[in-house]
Protein backbone atom coordinates (compact mmCIF):
# COMPACT_ATOMS: atom_id res chain seq x y z
CA UNK A 1 0.00 0.00 0.00
CA UNK A 2 1.39 3.15 -1.17
CA UNK A 3 0.72 6.54 1.13
CA UNK A 4 -0.47 9.40 -1.18
CA UNK A 5 -0.92 12.97 0.05
CA UNK A 6 -4.68 14.16 0.32
CA UNK A 7 -5.18 17.03 -2.79
CA UNK A 8 -4.52 20.09 -0.63
CA UNK A 9 -5.55 23.41 -1.16
CA UNK A 10 -3.62 26.18 -2.87
CA UNK A 11 -3.77 29.86 -3.68
CA UNK A 12 -5.37 30.53 -6.77
CA UNK A 13 -7.28 27.53 -6.65
CA UNK A 14 -10.05 26.80 -9.22
CA UNK A 15 -13.32 28.74 -8.93
CA UNK A 16 -16.82 26.32 -8.34
CA UNK A 17 -17.37 24.93 -11.91
CA UNK A 18 -20.71 26.08 -13.38
CA UNK A 19 -23.38 23.42 -11.68
CA UNK A 20 -23.09 19.65 -13.31
CA UNK A 21 -25.85 17.52 -14.28
CA UNK A 22 -27.63 14.68 -12.65
CA UNK A 23 -26.25 12.36 -14.73
CA UNK A 24 -22.60 13.53 -14.53
CA UNK A 25 -23.03 14.13 -10.60
CA UNK A 26 -23.65 10.29 -10.14
CA UNK A 27 -21.24 9.04 -12.52
CA UNK A 28 -18.61 10.66 -10.58
CA UNK A 29 -20.61 9.63 -6.86
CA UNK A 30 -20.35 5.99 -8.60
CA UNK A 31 -16.36 6.37 -8.74
CA UNK A 32 -15.37 8.60 -6.13
CA UNK A 33 -12.98 7.89 -3.03
CA UNK A 34 -13.66 8.51 0.59
CA UNK A 35 -10.26 7.55 2.13
CA UNK A 36 -6.42 7.31 0.75
CA UNK A 37 -3.50 5.47 3.05
CA UNK A 38 -1.43 7.91 5.18
CA UNK A 39 1.38 7.28 7.54
CA UNK A 40 -1.01 7.12 10.60
CA UNK A 41 1.65 7.12 12.99
CA UNK A 42 4.01 9.82 12.06
CA UNK A 43 1.69 12.51 10.96
CA UNK A 44 2.19 15.58 13.09
CA UNK A 45 -1.14 16.53 14.68
CA UNK A 46 0.22 19.65 16.43
CA UNK A 47 1.57 21.17 13.00
CA UNK A 48 -1.10 19.92 10.92
CA UNK A 49 -1.42 19.91 7.12
CA UNK A 50 1.70 21.66 5.57
CA UNK A 51 2.01 23.45 2.79
CA UNK A 52 2.76 27.45 1.59
CA UNK A 53 -0.44 28.93 3.08
CA UNK A 54 -0.41 27.19 6.34
CA UNK A 55 -0.58 28.40 9.60
CA UNK A 56 1.77 27.55 12.85
CA UNK A 57 -0.22 26.75 15.60
CA UNK A 58 -1.67 30.13 17.56
CA UNK A 59 0.32 32.45 15.03
CA UNK A 60 -0.98 36.21 14.31
CA UNK A 61 -2.15 36.63 11.37
CA UNK A 62 -3.02 40.11 10.04
CA UNK A 63 -5.37 40.63 7.26
CA UNK A 64 -7.67 43.19 6.11
CA UNK A 65 -11.24 42.63 6.59
CA UNK A 66 -13.42 42.47 3.44
CA UNK A 67 -17.63 42.39 3.52
CA UNK A 68 -18.57 39.69 1.98
CA UNK A 69 -21.43 37.48 2.45
CA UNK A 70 -21.50 34.64 4.88
CA UNK A 71 -23.89 31.82 5.08
CA UNK A 72 -24.90 30.05 8.36
CA UNK A 73 -25.15 31.39 11.81
CA UNK A 74 -21.90 30.71 13.32
CA UNK A 75 -19.59 33.80 14.15
CA UNK A 76 -17.38 34.19 11.04
CA UNK A 77 -15.79 36.86 8.33
CA UNK A 78 -14.09 37.03 5.58
CA UNK A 79 -10.72 38.92 5.76
CA UNK A 80 -7.90 39.43 2.88
CA UNK A 81 -3.48 38.94 3.05
CA UNK A 82 -2.80 41.02 0.10
CA UNK A 83 -4.66 41.41 -2.68
CA UNK A 84 -6.11 37.81 -3.51
CA UNK A 85 -5.28 35.48 -0.43
CA UNK A 86 -8.84 35.57 1.07
CA UNK A 87 -9.37 33.95 4.33
CA UNK A 88 -12.38 32.74 5.98
CA UNK A 89 -12.09 33.17 9.90
CA UNK A 90 -14.56 31.77 12.63
CA UNK A 91 -14.24 33.43 15.96
CA UNK A 92 -15.28 33.18 19.43
CA UNK A 93 -13.96 32.11 22.92
CA UNK A 94 -17.99 30.60 22.99
CA UNK A 95 -18.32 29.28 19.48
CA UNK A 96 -17.49 25.59 20.22
CA UNK A 97 -16.65 25.49 16.47
CA UNK A 98 -14.15 26.92 16.27
CA UNK A 99 -12.16 24.62 18.72
CA UNK A 100 -14.18 21.58 17.45
CA UNK A 101 -13.34 21.86 13.37
CA UNK A 102 -9.66 22.09 14.17
CA UNK A 103 -9.64 19.25 16.46
CA UNK A 104 -11.82 17.04 13.94
CA UNK A 105 -10.57 17.93 10.19
CA UNK A 106 -7.32 17.02 11.62
CA UNK A 107 -8.06 14.13 13.07
CA UNK A 108 -9.94 13.20 9.23
CA UNK A 109 -6.53 14.40 7.49
CA UNK A 110 -4.61 11.85 9.68
CA UNK A 111 -6.82 9.12 9.52
CA UNK A 112 -6.44 9.73 5.61
CA UNK A 113 -9.80 10.74 5.05
CA UNK A 114 -10.00 13.96 3.41
CA UNK A 115 -11.13 17.24 4.83
CA UNK A 116 -10.75 21.07 4.71
CA UNK A 117 -7.84 22.29 6.64
CA UNK A 118 -8.11 24.32 9.77
CA UNK A 119 -5.68 26.10 11.91
CA UNK A 120 -6.04 27.25 15.48
CA UNK A 121 -4.70 30.89 15.15
CA UNK A 122 -5.42 34.49 16.29
CA UNK A 123 -6.17 36.86 13.96
CA UNK A 124 -5.74 40.98 13.69
CA UNK A 125 -8.35 42.03 11.17
CA UNK A 126 -8.11 45.89 10.19
CA UNK A 127 -11.24 47.36 9.44
CA UNK A 128 -13.11 44.90 11.64
CA UNK A 129 -15.73 45.54 13.96
CA UNK A 130 -16.02 43.94 17.35
CA UNK A 131 -18.57 41.53 15.89
CA UNK A 132 -18.57 41.39 12.43
CA UNK A 133 -20.99 38.59 11.84
CA UNK A 134 -23.58 40.82 13.11
CA UNK A 135 -22.31 44.18 12.57
CA UNK A 136 -20.22 44.05 8.90
CA UNK A 137 -19.91 48.09 9.00
CA UNK A 138 -15.85 48.28 8.20
CA UNK A 139 -14.14 50.55 10.44
CA UNK A 140 -10.57 52.27 10.98
CA UNK A 141 -9.52 49.79 13.68
CA UNK A 142 -7.39 46.71 14.04
CA UNK A 143 -9.26 44.33 16.48
CA UNK A 144 -7.70 40.75 17.52
CA UNK A 145 -9.84 37.74 17.61
CA UNK A 146 -8.67 34.97 19.93
CA UNK A 147 -9.29 32.31 19.80
CA UNK A 148 -9.61 32.11 16.11
CA UNK A 149 -9.92 29.27 13.33
CA UNK A 150 -8.98 29.78 9.65
CA UNK A 151 -9.93 27.77 6.99
CA UNK A 152 -7.85 26.63 3.53
CA UNK A 153 -10.40 24.78 1.28
CA UNK A 154 -9.27 21.24 -0.09
CA UNK A 155 -8.13 21.49 -3.98
CA UNK A 156 -11.13 21.11 -6.18
CA UNK A 157 -13.86 22.09 -7.63
CA UNK A 158 -17.10 21.62 -5.95
CA UNK A 159 -19.44 19.41 -8.53
CA UNK A 160 -22.96 20.24 -7.64
CA UNK A 161 -26.55 20.25 -9.38
CA UNK A 162 -27.90 23.35 -7.25
CA UNK A 163 -25.96 25.52 -4.55
CA UNK A 164 -24.71 24.43 -1.46
CA UNK A 165 -26.35 20.66 -2.88
CA UNK A 166 -23.70 18.47 -1.68
CA UNK A 167 -24.01 14.92 -0.64
CA UNK A 168 -26.44 12.89 1.42
CA UNK A 169 -25.07 10.28 3.80
CA UNK A 170 -27.14 7.48 1.74
CA UNK A 171 -25.61 8.40 -1.17
CA UNK A 172 -22.38 6.50 -0.14
CA UNK A 173 -24.29 3.22 -1.13
CA UNK A 174 -24.16 4.62 -4.64
CA UNK A 175 -20.47 4.02 -5.02
CA UNK A 176 -19.70 0.99 -6.84
CA UNK A 177 -16.27 -0.68 -6.08
CA UNK A 178 -16.63 -2.40 -9.57
CA UNK A 179 -16.47 1.07 -11.52
CA UNK A 180 -13.18 1.77 -9.56
CA UNK A 181 -15.09 3.61 -6.29
CA UNK A 182 -14.14 3.26 -2.84
CA UNK A 183 -14.70 -0.25 -1.00
CA UNK A 184 -17.81 -0.68 1.41
CA UNK A 185 -15.43 -0.87 4.22
CA UNK A 186 -14.00 2.22 3.40
CA UNK A 187 -17.38 4.31 3.45
CA UNK A 188 -18.55 2.37 6.73
CA UNK A 189 -15.22 3.47 8.87
CA UNK A 190 -16.37 7.27 7.23
CA UNK A 191 -20.12 6.66 8.62
CA UNK A 192 -18.36 5.42 11.46
CA UNK A 193 -15.76 8.17 12.39
CA UNK A 194 -18.88 10.05 12.16
CA UNK A 195 -20.82 8.71 14.67
CA UNK A 196 -17.47 8.44 16.89
CA UNK A 197 -17.38 12.16 16.41
CA UNK A 198 -20.82 12.84 17.31
CA UNK A 199 -21.48 15.04 13.88
CA UNK A 200 -24.79 15.91 14.17
CA UNK A 201 -25.41 18.59 11.36
CA UNK A 202 -24.84 16.25 8.67
CA UNK A 203 -27.48 17.60 6.37
CA UNK A 204 -26.27 17.33 2.33
CA UNK A 205 -24.50 20.92 2.18
CA UNK A 206 -22.00 20.07 5.22
CA UNK A 207 -21.00 17.32 2.69
CA UNK A 208 -18.73 18.29 -0.72
CA UNK A 209 -18.39 16.52 -3.61
CA UNK A 210 -14.90 17.30 -5.25
CA UNK A 211 -13.44 16.98 -8.83
CA UNK A 212 -9.66 16.94 -8.31
CA UNK A 213 -8.59 16.02 -11.62
CA UNK A 214 -7.27 18.84 -13.33
CA UNK A 215 -8.18 17.18 -16.64
CA UNK A 216 -11.58 15.87 -17.36
CA UNK A 217 -11.95 11.96 -18.88
CA UNK A 218 -14.16 10.94 -22.08
CA UNK A 219 -17.39 12.54 -21.83
CA UNK A 220 -16.53 14.93 -19.94
CA UNK A 221 -16.54 13.12 -17.02
CA UNK A 222 -14.53 13.78 -13.61
CA UNK A 223 -11.21 11.59 -13.82
CA UNK A 224 -10.60 11.86 -9.78
CA UNK A 225 -13.64 12.43 -7.67
CA UNK A 226 -13.71 12.61 -3.68
CA UNK A 227 -16.95 12.65 -1.51
CA UNK A 228 -16.05 14.40 1.92
CA UNK A 229 -17.23 16.39 4.82
CA UNK A 230 -16.62 19.71 4.54
CA UNK A 231 -18.01 21.20 7.55
CA UNK A 232 -17.16 19.00 11.01
CA UNK A 233 -18.15 22.21 13.55
CA UNK A 234 -20.88 20.66 15.49
CA UNK A 235 -18.53 17.60 16.58
CA UNK A 236 -17.26 16.10 20.02
CA UNK A 237 -20.24 16.82 21.44
CA UNK A 238 -23.76 14.59 21.39
CA UNK A 239 -26.00 14.58 18.36
CA UNK A 240 -28.92 16.13 18.41
CA UNK A 241 -32.12 16.77 17.05
CA UNK A 242 -31.42 20.84 16.61
CA UNK A 243 -28.15 20.72 16.48
CA UNK A 244 -27.49 22.72 19.43
CA UNK A 245 -24.51 24.02 19.64
CA UNK A 246 -23.66 24.20 23.40
CA UNK A 247 -24.81 20.44 23.41
CA UNK A 248 -23.29 19.37 20.03
CA UNK A 249 -20.21 21.00 19.39
CA UNK A 250 -16.65 20.43 22.18
CA UNK A 251 -19.08 19.60 25.56
CA UNK A 252 -16.95 17.22 27.10
CA UNK A 253 -19.78 15.79 29.53
CA UNK A 254 -21.91 15.10 26.57
CA UNK A 255 -18.88 13.32 24.15
CA UNK A 256 -17.39 11.49 26.74
CA UNK A 257 -20.90 9.72 27.83
CA UNK A 258 -22.57 9.36 24.46
CA UNK A 259 -21.61 5.11 23.37
CA UNK A 260 -20.42 4.43 20.15
CA UNK A 261 -23.00 1.64 19.85
CA UNK A 262 -26.49 1.85 20.14
CA UNK A 263 -26.88 -1.71 21.62
CA UNK A 264 -24.98 -4.51 24.07
CA UNK A 265 -24.65 -6.21 21.03
CA UNK A 266 -24.18 -5.26 17.11
CA UNK A 267 -23.05 -2.65 15.05
CA UNK A 268 -25.20 -0.01 15.10
CA UNK A 269 -24.08 3.53 15.43
CA UNK A 270 -25.59 5.22 18.04
CA UNK A 271 -26.08 8.83 16.07
CA UNK A 272 -29.19 10.67 17.12
CA UNK A 273 -31.24 12.15 14.20
CA UNK A 274 -30.90 15.97 13.20
CA UNK A 275 -33.85 17.65 11.40
CA UNK A 276 -32.03 18.65 8.65
CA UNK A 277 -29.62 15.47 8.66
CA UNK A 278 -29.35 12.63 6.48
CA UNK A 279 -27.38 10.47 8.84
CA UNK A 280 -29.02 8.65 11.93
CA UNK A 281 -27.79 5.20 13.74
CA UNK A 282 -25.65 3.70 10.64
CA UNK A 283 -25.25 0.05 10.58
CA UNK A 284 -21.90 -0.84 10.24
CA UNK A 285 -20.10 -4.22 8.52
CA UNK A 286 -17.17 -5.83 10.15
CA UNK A 287 -14.73 -5.22 7.32
CA UNK A 288 -15.45 -0.89 8.10
CA UNK A 289 -15.16 -1.39 12.01
CA UNK A 290 -12.08 -3.05 11.50
CA UNK A 291 -10.71 -0.58 8.86
CA UNK A 292 -11.25 2.45 11.66
CA UNK A 293 -10.42 0.42 14.25
CA UNK A 294 -6.77 -0.25 12.96
CA UNK A 295 -6.56 3.44 11.92
CA UNK A 296 -6.95 5.01 15.49
CA UNK A 297 -4.74 2.74 17.33
CA UNK A 298 -2.02 3.48 15.08
CA UNK A 299 -2.41 6.77 17.12
CA UNK A 300 -0.41 7.43 19.94
CA UNK A 301 -0.94 9.47 23.47
CA UNK A 302 1.31 12.13 22.08
CA UNK A 303 -0.45 12.58 19.05
CA UNK A 304 -3.97 12.58 20.70
CA UNK A 305 -2.08 15.31 23.13
CA UNK A 306 -1.17 17.27 20.49
CA UNK A 307 -4.33 16.82 18.65
CA UNK A 308 -6.49 18.36 21.68
CA UNK A 309 -3.86 20.92 23.17
CA UNK A 310 -3.26 22.68 19.66
CA UNK A 311 -7.03 22.67 18.93
CA UNK A 312 -7.19 24.43 22.83
CA UNK A 313 -10.30 22.08 23.99
CA UNK A 314 -9.24 23.03 27.49
CA UNK A 315 -10.08 26.60 26.44
CA UNK A 316 -13.72 25.68 25.70
CA UNK A 317 -16.25 26.52 28.65
CA UNK A 318 -19.34 28.51 28.66
CA UNK A 319 -22.01 29.25 31.52
CA UNK A 320 -23.45 25.61 30.47
CA UNK A 321 -20.02 23.77 29.32
CA UNK A 322 -17.87 22.62 31.96
CA UNK A 323 -13.89 23.14 31.03
CA UNK A 324 -12.25 19.88 30.41
CA UNK A 325 -8.29 19.03 30.70
CA UNK A 326 -6.67 18.20 27.49
CA UNK A 327 -5.60 14.83 29.58
CA UNK A 328 -9.20 14.46 29.76
CA UNK A 329 -9.97 14.78 26.45
CA UNK A 330 -7.58 11.80 25.26
CA UNK A 331 -8.50 9.73 27.90
CA UNK A 332 -12.35 9.91 26.45
CA UNK A 333 -10.87 9.44 23.13
CA UNK A 334 -9.29 6.51 23.99
CA UNK A 335 -11.85 4.72 26.34
CA UNK A 336 -14.46 5.30 22.97
CA UNK A 337 -11.87 4.05 20.56
CA UNK A 338 -11.79 0.74 22.37
CA UNK A 339 -15.05 0.60 21.88
CA UNK A 340 -14.90 0.01 18.52
CA UNK A 341 -11.94 -1.77 18.81
CA UNK A 342 -13.30 -4.50 21.44
CA UNK A 343 -16.57 -4.80 19.33
CA UNK A 344 -17.14 -7.79 16.30
CA UNK A 345 -19.76 -6.41 13.81
CA UNK A 346 -21.77 -9.14 11.46
CA UNK A 347 -20.45 -9.20 7.61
Amino acid sequence: MVSVEIPAAAKGQRSPSPKVTPKARLAAIRRAQVWVPTKVASMDLKAGPAGPDAFAPNELVTCQYRDKAMTGATPKFTCVIGQDDELKVKYGAENGEVYGEVAATRLLWALGFPADRMYAVRVACQGCSSDPHTNKRETKNQVIFDPAAIERKMKGTAMEISSDSGWAWPELDEVQEAAGGAPRAHRDALKLLAVFLQHTDNKPAQQRLVCVSDEEGEGGDCEEPWMMVQDLGLTFGHANLFNRAMVGSVNFEQWSQAPVWKEAAGCIGDLAPSQSGSLDNPRIGEAGRKFLADLLVQLSDQQLHDLFETARFSQRRTASVRAATTEQWVDAFKKKRDQIVNRTCPS
